[in-house]
């Protein structure tokens, strides 16, 4: 069953990936998930074939490995159809890292690093929870326990919905918009 990239305009749209290793461009899942004007989510995920070695620590981390990836599209060939939705909207990440390898693996594939606005949940996560400093931290792993979320940590996909859902979940705790928070 082939999944299809979400159409529309969103309110932001979350952005996650895994890699092969330690390579940050070796991105071999990306996981989005849309955040309508309901707060509805729409969530999409494809693999990427890296076409560089797996690490081990990787594939245990991820449970991605090589024979996952061996017919997904490439970065450039995935990114023929998400950078058009990717574009429209503002991007948010759970700490600096699907930004950073987004940016190696267009660099890598000979491709202009795009414009992109990005954010970070983490940031706000810190705004809307900051008792979780030094009690167990802002990281994905913790907020799922704290705050109830239920996903399969280090899938793209998952991961993403999960950082947008720490987004809809700040603005509730915070009564105000995710880019409200952040100007504070």
């Amino acid at each position: 069953m082939t999944q299809q990239i979400p159409a529309g305009t969103f309110r932001f749209i979350a952005l996650d990936v895994e890699t092969a290793c330690s390579d940050a461009s070796s991105i071999c899942q990306i996981g989005i998930a849309c955040v309508g004007y309901d707060n509805q989510i729409q969530q999409y995920t494809t693999y990427i074939n890296p076409h560089c070695r797996f690490s081990r620590f990787n594939i245990q981390l991820h449970g991605i490995g090589p024979d996952h990836v061996v017919d997904a599209p490439d970065f450039a060939e995935a990114m023929i159809s998400l950078s058009p939705l990717l574009a429209r909207h503002h991007l948010i990440q759970h700490s600096s890292f699907d930004k950073r390898a987004m940016g190696a693996a267009h660099d890598l594939a000979g491709l202009s690093v795009p414009p992109w606005v990005w954010s970070d949940s983490v940031r706000i996560a810190r705004a809307a929870w900051p008792e979780f400093k030094g009690n167990g931290g802002h990281g994905l792993g913790h907020l799922k326990q704290a705050l109830g979320l239920e996903f399969t940590h280090h899938d793209a996909g998952e991961d993403a919905r999960a950082a947008a859902m720490v987004v809809l979940l700040a603005e509730e705790r915070l009564g105000r918009s995710f880019d409200l928070i952040l100007r504070r």
